[in-house]
């Protein structure tokens, strides 16, 4: 199934692949993350021609350094979507802030605000998996039943998520090879406290490429992950989706892609039936350079859970698209998202040189309290700091509402501050347990204002057009045939795990559906 990735180059960069103003397509797909990436593979293979717009830019070329990417500790304009200075989760150090100057440029990393939340998205040709950890989780069967019970869980389970975890190239660290790799030090560290404290911690599976990091470590390859690589984009290692899904559908030679494209409207087409698309290409600095109109049969929006909830909401509320449902942006979530640092003993080492790819959790999703799954997540600092740091996904009930606001023409999300206290209180219930038998404190220098808990921001958006609910149990925006959603955005606000395996799932078995009964 799968090509080598420079076929999927040669499809991004190719001047005569991307789309000009007035072409008329069979299917347009906004977004090229997991949604897009699995919903063009699957059109392409059916013999159906797929043009695929992304507001990011291609990461092919390398900078001056030699490097497509830059890393977390030297990070430049390449770090940021337009921003003047980084804006990192970890935002202080030791009681000063640690963010930097960067020059203003269309980077990889998108951190978006809203009155009380920030959501890291990934922009460029491949979305957020150009940006993630690459943990490759399947949520717990009696939770995905929950959250949503009119899908067929045996069909998940048995085709559709090992189907996602062959074409995203999911693979597991050798755990011989882990218990003795120096870059793990952190995670074994982690995993034994929180197993004194009484807790389980599991292995979680990666598209990142152990092998590949086993000669990084050795000193034959060339190191990403072990040189501070991952929020800011992988030179190497990572299986990320213009290596996977896409480098195979653009194998099949129907599938083009048009970078820097931002799309701001769509709409029925006036005559010859199908939608049109209006869209914005930028330059690298952000700047308008063309404003351009394309007419397509169908559209599927996979523009991330924030892109296509901010689009659809607009569109309805100035009413290009009135009759779409009043669930259209309702039940978005942040996965119950909270980070937490804890300050170890001299005698507990984490390690200098750490693997920014995590591979093992704290699973205590089981407590029916207080469920929390959390990520025992690296520091990649480049030095020993003794800090133990995690990213915990928790079952926080609070979902926030998109709404369009007339007066500054902009989507706002209803997001509180307070919101977040469900999911503190489940990650206070693991924690306080491993300080108390550990006698550890918590790190209150790393998020800013002496916080103990980075709540204020997500790398899970999830909702606001839930399956179901804003479409129908595949993805059909009903209202307007032709219309699709498929992303995170039809996930309910949670899924108890690292969400991008079930997105790309959910896509295998909607767009199984739409082609079997849309596409005559």
């Amino acid at each position: 199934m799968l090509a080598a990735p420079s076929l999927l180059t040669e499809a991004v960069a190719a001047p005569t692949r991307a789309l000009s103003s007035g072409a008329r397509v069979p299917v347009l797909v906004i977004g090229s993350g997991y949604g897009g990436a699995v919903t063009a593979l699957r059109l392409t293979q059916a013999g159906i021609r797929v043009a695929m717009v992304e507001m990011g830019r291609s990461w092919t070329a390398p900078g001056s350094d030699g490097k497509i990417f830059c890393d977390m500790l030297n990070p430049d304009g390449r770090s940021y979507w337009l921003k003047d200075q980084t804006d990192a989760p970890v935002s202080h150090f030791m009681g000063a802030p640690y963010n930097k100057a960067i020059p203003r440029y269309t980077g990889v990393l998108d951190s978006e605000r809203f009155a009380a939340m920030r959501v890291y998205q990934g922009r460029g040709v491949g979305g957020g998996s150009l940006v993630n950890g690459g943990m490759a989780v399947v949520p717990k069967r009696q939770y995905f039943e929950e959250i949503l019970p009119d899908v067929d869980a045996d069909e998940m389970y048995d085709v559709y998520f090992p189907r996602a975890n062959t074409g995203l190239q999911v693979n597991s660290i050798d755990p011989t090879w882990y218990n003795s790799a120096s870059c793990y030090q952190y995670a074994r560290v982690g995993s034994s406290q929180a197993n004194s404290a009484g807790f389980k911690t599991v292995s979680v599976p990666n598209v990142y490429d152990f092998s590949y990091m086993q000669r990084e470590l050795a000193g034959t390859a060339q190191r990403s992950a072990l040189a501070s690589e991952v929020i800011y984009g992988n030179n190497h290692g990572k299986q990320s989706l213009d290596k996977t899904y896409l480098a195979a559908a653009a194998a099949t030679g129907r599938l083009s892609i048009s970078p820097l494209h931002k799309v701001t409207a769509v709409y029925p087409a006036a005559v010859g039936g199908g939608y049109t698309v209006e869209m914005q290409q930028l330059d690298t600095s952000g700047k308008v350079v063309a404003n351009k109109t394309v007419t397509a049969d169908k559209v599927f929006f996979s523009a991330g859970s924030v892109g296509t909830s901010k689009l659809l909401v607009t569109m309805r509320s100035t009413g290009r698209l009135r009759d779409l449902s009043d669930a259209v942006g309702e039940g978005w979530g942040n996965n119950g998202n909270v980070m937490v640092g804890r300050a170890n003993h001299m005698w507990s080492p984490t390690g200098g040189l750490q693997a920014s790819i995590p591979v093992r959790g704290i699973d205590n999703w089981d407590d029916r309290q207080h469920p929390c799954f959390a990520e025992i997540a690296p520091f990649p600092a480049g030095t020993e700091l003794w800090i133990s740091l995690y990213l915990a996904i928790t079952k926080n009930p609070n979902r926030a509402a998109f709404t369009f606001n007339p007066t500054t023409g902009r989507v706002d999300l209803s997001w509180q501050g307070s919101w977040s206290g469900p999911s503190i209180t489940a990650a206070a219930n693991m924690f306080n347990k491993i300080n108390s038998r550990e006698w550890t404190v918590y790190r209150t220098d790393l998020f800013g204002g002496n916080k103990t808990w980075g709540d204020d921001f997500t790398y899970h958006p999830l909702g606001g057009c839930v399956l179901g609910e804003a479409t129908d149990l595949y993805g059909r925006l009903t209202e307007y045939p032709g219309l699709y959603v498929t992303d995170g955005s039809l996930l309910p606000g949670s899924t108890g795990v690292n969400p991008f395996v079930t997105i790309a799932a959910l896509a295998e078995r909607n767009i199984e559906n739409v082609i079997g009964n849309d596409f005559g």
